[in-house]
């Protein structure tokens, strides 16, 4: 780990006056997501990874600098790397080299996926493990059935070669399951990707609750499954995660104060 800086966020200089208003505003918000991420218990200690895409051609973006709790991430302390994994600052902290792995990967491709998420939380993990996947039993899980897809798992996510068929199998998709490894979500800000993780979350909890009940399951029926993508523009007016996310920085505000530092 880097001594040149100390793992306490508060002396950590602020970067707001060495980046552009765009990447600044990056910055708070992924660090506003990451401190939402422990506020829901999502998070792995130090583990697991969200990232943005900061604007240009180079598929630069920011990740957690590796060490600092979830709770602990402030804007400044984002690390910003390049596509080869390199630091662009020298003072940063490192970073997991799995976390690139995964997310350079999609960056690399998908040039709508400003923000990349990945969790190992309890439901996620379950639900991956279990053979048929999600499964159509709540409306929460129609909005990722609407566009999802899985990965096998090949290992810690450290070899290169993994990244041409993790890439292939996200394709499109907002949403992916990682077998045995947890859940994945895309999306073009970083309020939609947190919106996308946390209905993918509740559809996984939703489906171990039902599994438990030890009664025979309705499933939804697959012409409403099919129909789904409509439907969900409708509901949240092709905003969502705008609409929610000035709630959750209100929340953050008052239980965990200083993501923008």
């Amino acid at each position: 780990m880097n001594s040149q800086v100390k793992l306490d966020p508060a002396a950590i200089t602020s970067k707001q006056a060495d980046v552009s208003p765009e990447e600044w505003q990056l910055r708070v918000d992924l660090a506003a997501a990451y401190r939402l991420v422990a506020l829901y218990g999502w998070d792995d200690l130090i583990f697991t990874h969200l990232s943005a895409r900061i604007p240009g051609d180079e598929h630069h973006f920011l990740i957690n600098p590796y060490g600092m709790m979830f709770d602990e991430i402030t804007a400044s302390s984002l690390v910003r790397v390049d596509q080869d994994g390199n630091k662009l600052n020298a003072g940063d902290f490192d970073i997991n080299p799995a976390g690139f792995t995964i997310h350079s990967a999609i960056h690399a491709v998908r040039e709508d996926a400003v923000c990349v998420m990945h969790t190992h939380t309890t439901a996620g993990v379950a639900v991956s493990a279990q053979k048929e996947g999600l499964l159509p039993l709540s409306q929460q899980s129609l909005f990722p059935l609407s566009g999802l897809s899985y990965h096998d798992y090949e290992g810690v996510a450290l070899r290169d070669d993994e990244k041409a068929r993790l890439q292939a199998d996200l394709g499109s998709t907002n949403f992916m399951i990682l077998r045995n490894h947890g859940l994945l979500t895309v999306g073009s800000t970083v309020a939609d990707t947190f919106l996308n993780m946390f209905i993918l979350q509740r559809a996984c909890e939703i489906q171990l609750q039902a599994l438990s009940g030890n009664r025979p399951l309705t499933p939804i029926p697959d012409g409403i499954v099919n129909t789904i993508k409509q439907q969900a523009s409708q509901v949240t007016k092709g905003m969502g995660g705008k609409l929610a996310w000035p709630g959750l920085l209100r929340k953050l505000d008052r239980e965990n104060p200083g993501y923008a530092d």
